[in-house]
């Protein structure tokens, strides 16, 4: 039976959660909505614009089993509290970057931003330490829900901060230093204990070879690794895409805020779904609308083509990721948590650093129009959405022919 005091431990770590999602989390929009702009005007190549982007993803990829080890030993909040030191740093190497007119020094500040964003994505576990098993799914929600403010404040500091002075871009990136130096205080107030040495006799839990041999682990892998690299890969190309084809910089700003208002939207119902239909169905519907997203783009490139296809492709990556987080989460013992997040993270962001890497080449080297490289980048999502669509499917018949047993 929950107690009172477990809930109110509980709700105390959603709320802090996520305000974090929310504030810390507004600076990811900034990185995207400018990154890729900066990195073309600073490129020496059209065809690496993107390339800064990528480094943010290839940094969250290589720290996250670094840092998922780390929390293990050293707790929640003292890991939450590293990775905005290092937020802050990336911020500040981008900004200096900008001011020498550095692409090399742009992708280094990426790279240290990547940390952060690692951390970012072990706030969904983080929230279920000391949530209840029938609150699992919810804490995640409401955590992912707070990208909802995310994706008002960050577009809302591109606009106000992008201008200032006369370096473009320089504005938006001091802001989120501040951003960080903020969120280290905000994570004082984290209340997630550290978790006990491991005692002698106690069950370690299964070695990582083992772990990834489980079909549900791998299964929700996939899935996860799938949703979040094609939901990068076409987001990363939009405001490039945007502006190829003829509009402002401001228009591929209020595309990318529609976009991570639909990420973060349905957090609210997404538990509520999972628990009355099911993870796999929820994970199925997700994929399902990365799918009809790339089909809305390939038919044609007006505005309200682009925010059609970004909504649907938020709504999609929310499904998708949030149900495979449930579905990873229930398929490991406490003793494993450090182990499963770790190389969850590491596969996840490994094949959205190749999606990142991949984009700016579709976009701008391929095809020889912005049109022809933004159709591109959508054809690419097919075979990747064929793999993790198989791949539940076969879950799926297992687990009913496993019921039937």
């Amino acid at each position: 039976m929950t107690q009172p005091r477990d809930m109110k431990r509980a709700w105390r770590n959603v709320t802090v959660l996520v305000a974090a999602q929310a504030l810390l989390g507004a600076q990811m929009p900034v990185h995207f909505i400018f990154g890729g702009l900066a990195g073309q005007s600073l490129a020496p190549n059209a065809c690496l614009a993107t390339l800064p982007l990528s480094m943010i993803i290839l940094g969250s990829a290589t720290s996250a089993r670094p840092l998922a080890r780390f929390m293990q030993r050293h707790g929640r909040r003292s890991g939450f509290q590293l990775s905005v030191f290092a937020g802050a740093i990336g911020a500040a190497i981008s900004a200096l970057a900008l001011w020498y007119g550095s692409f090399w020094l742009l992708m280094l500040g990426g790279l240290m931003t990547g940390i952060y964003m690692s951390a970012q994505g072990f706030y969904r576990f983080a929230v279920t330490d000391t949530a209840p098993p029938d609150f699992e799914a919810r804490a995640i929600s409401w955590v992912m829900a707070g990208g909802l403010a995310a994706a008002i404040i960050g577009p809302a500091i591109a606009s106000f901060t992008g201008n200032i002075g006369d370096i473009p871009f320089l504005g938006a990136y001091v802001a989120v230093i501040v951003i960080n130096l903020l969120g280290f205080v905000l994570f004082r107030f984290l209340d997630i204990p550290k978790p006990p040495p491991p005692q002698q006799g106690e069950d370690p839990g299964r070695p990582i070879s083992e772990i990834l041999r489980e079909p549900v682990i791998i299964v929700a892998m996939i899935c996860a690794m799938v949703s979040y690299a094609l939901m990068n890969l076409v987001m990363t190309s939009a405001p490039l895409a945007v502006v190829g084809c003829g509009f402002e910089p401001r228009n591929a700003a209020s595309i990318v805020s529609a976009h991570v208002l639909a990420m973060y939207a349905p957090s609210f119902v997404t538990g509520h779904l999972i628990n009355r239909f099911g993870v796999t169905r929820i994970v199925a519907l997700g994929l399902l609308l990365l799918a009809c997203a790339g089909g809305v783009a390939l038919t044609g490139v007006e505005l309200t083509n682009f925010f059609a296809t970004l909504i649907l492709l938020g709504i999609g990556w929310n499904f998708g990721f949030i149900g495979a987080t449930a579905m990873l989460t229930r398929a490991h013992s406490p003793a494993e948590r450090g182990r499963v997040q770790g190389m969850n993270d590491l596969i996840v962001f490994t094949g959205v650093f190749l999606a990142s890497l991949s984009s700016g080449g579709l976009m701008n080297c391929l095809g020889g129009s912005p049109q022809a490289g933004w159709s591109a980048v959508n054809l690419a999502m097919l075979p990747f959405l064929a793999l993790a669509g198989l791949a539940l499917l076969w879950l799926f018949r297992r687990d009913r022919a496993m019921a039937r047993q």
